[in-house]
């Protein structure tokens, strides 16, 4: 199995369906004068610090696949480079999200509640776009060298058996049944 980079567009998608849900939750506190704007500030502050924590997760994968670390187990480095795409992808649409609820904001910035509003939704964006490049990096930190495993195409190649054609093994099966007709 290979592991592949995750394409841009997938950032982009999560990012559209983030801005598009972010501004459908604006749209609909502003109609039913309801409470569903924002974000607590202890959201950003664990977003950050998860993103450091995968940061610095990948960085102990990384530093195996340069040879510095002698050690590690398989799984780690494969669960860190998936909490590393997630990261990118979930925060991605997030920063959509709070993006879209921040600029719907600013429209109505002389009221104390929106000012409030777009002060969260602007620092949990910055924190959300700074997650999206940890996760971006943190993928690229993961990768590992090749190594002569059994997915090298050197070494694929050199151990497939060669396949007889199909002529030959007709013709291997005719000369047998020929020779056993003789000797019956």
């Amino acid at each position: 199995m290979r592991a592949r980079r995750t394409p841009l567009v997938h950032y982009l998608v999560a990012l559209i369906l983030g801005l598009m849900g972010g501004a459908g939750i604006s749209e609909l506190g502003m109609s039913t004068r309801t409470d569903l704007m924002g974000v607590p500030w202890l959201v950003s502050v664990l977003l950050f610090l998860l993103g450091v924590a995968i940061l610095i997760m990948a960085f102990q994968v990384h530093r195996y696949a340069k040879g510095d670390r002698k050690e590690m187990d398989l799984r780690f480095a494969v669960n860190v480079l998936i909490m590393s795409k997630a990261l990118g992808i979930a925060c991605a649409a997030l920063l959509g999200w709070y993006g879209s609820q921040a600029l719907i904001s600013m429209g109505h910035a002389g009221a104390p509640y929106y000012t409030r509003v777009m002060q969260e939704c602007l620092v949990a964006s910055l924190v959300c776009l700074i997650d999206v490049v940890a996760g971006a990096v943190g993928e690229w930190l993961c990768q590992l060298p090749p190594d002569d495993g059994p997915e090298n195409p050197d070494r694929r190649k050199s151990s497939r058996r060669p396949m007889p054609d199909a002529a030959d093994t007709a013709d291997r099966a005719e000369i047998k049944t020929d020779s056993s007709k003789r000797h019956g």
